[in-house]
């Protein structure tokens, strides 16, 4: 299930695009538009110039000598991957990159963060991309032969509503550049959130809800803290929009207004909940805002 209106939050785009895979029966073209696939999302949708190709594990890949996945080792290994993500970024953006480009998540927690750390200081740069390639999480996804796509912004079982939340402010529409970052730069987007576990605004891209939405900008406020009107001990207060209510009486029939029909104020503690219950009675979410 999708996050409320999939062109409001910028993930359309992924949601209209199945998943690429290769089959017995791809042809020349199909394996081009695999390897740009692979290259789209394993670089972050940043620019690739022609030098920058990995032409020899190319021509491997095509002759079927390669796997998908094999592929994406050699482009996740390369110095286009290494000098974009690891030599100019903060340990913790490395990984958090990681986990988008190779397994279409966010970090789940602290705990996932230190494992990671903890193989980059031991077995270094080449044993930290293998640790996310050889995972049974990544065969179960994708399996050999299909090029890892973003899961995280999907609600799945599993998954908490926190690391649901981190996937958006790591997800900034098809149109965005990893290479480039954040407004923060090349800091971290994630990195006290999860280790505090606590959730993040889902803020539309390109301008967005109340034009907070070109990037993703942290709060100054935790997502913990009893900051806001309404506030109480069991946390801090989220303002949820809701739009597409089901008309009463009618069988999948969808409210006329176009602008978001409902408001609530919801505690930390309580948007899983509500959320599920929006969802139950027909019900999408247009934004999730820190009061």
């Amino acid at each position: 299930m999708v996050f409320g209106p999939a062109s409001a939050l910028g993930v359309s785009l992924f949601e209209e695009t199945a998943p690429i895979e290769r089959t017995a029966n791809s042809s020349s073209e199909d394996l081009d538009i695999i390897i740009n696939a692979v290259y789209r999302h394993v670089l972050g949708n940043a620019y690739v110039m022609e030098s920058e190709r990995a032409t020899v594990p190319e021509s491997q890949f095509k002759l079927g000598e390669l796997s998908v996945r094999e592929f994406i080792r050699t482009l996740a290994k390369s110095d286009a991957y290494k000098s974009r993500f690891f030599d100019t970024s903060p340990r913790y953006r490395f990984i958090e990159l990681n986990f988008k480009h190779l397994l279409g998540r966010t970090p789940e927690g602290l705990e996932e963060m230190r494992v990671h750390s903890t193989i980059l200081d031991t077995e270094g740069f080449e044993a930290e991309i293998d640790s996310y390639l050889d995972s049974d999480e990544y065969q179960s996804a994708y399996g050999e032969n299909i090029v890892p796509y973003y899961r995280g912004y999907k609600t799945s079982a599993g998954i908490s509503m926190v690391e649901f939340t981190h996937m958006f402010s790591m997800l900034r529409g098809a149109s965005s550049s990893d290479f480039k970052g954040s407004l923060a730069g090349k800091n971290p987007v994630l990195n006290q959130h999860v280790i505090q576990n606590t959730p993040l605004a889902v803020v539309p891209p390109s301008g967005g809800a109340a034009g907070n939405g070109w990037s993703f900008q942290d709060t100054s406020l935790s997502s913990r803290s009893r900051h806001g009107v309404g506030a109480s001990d069991q946390g801090k207060v989220y303002r949820v929009e809701v739009t597409a209510y089901s008309s009463p009486g009618a069988v999948n029939r969808v409210s006329k207004f176009r602008r978001s029909n409902k408001v609530y104020f919801v505690p930390f503690n309580d948007l899983s909940d509500t959320y599920q219950r929006i969802h139950k009675q027909g019900g999408s979410i247009a934004s999730i805002t820190p009061v």
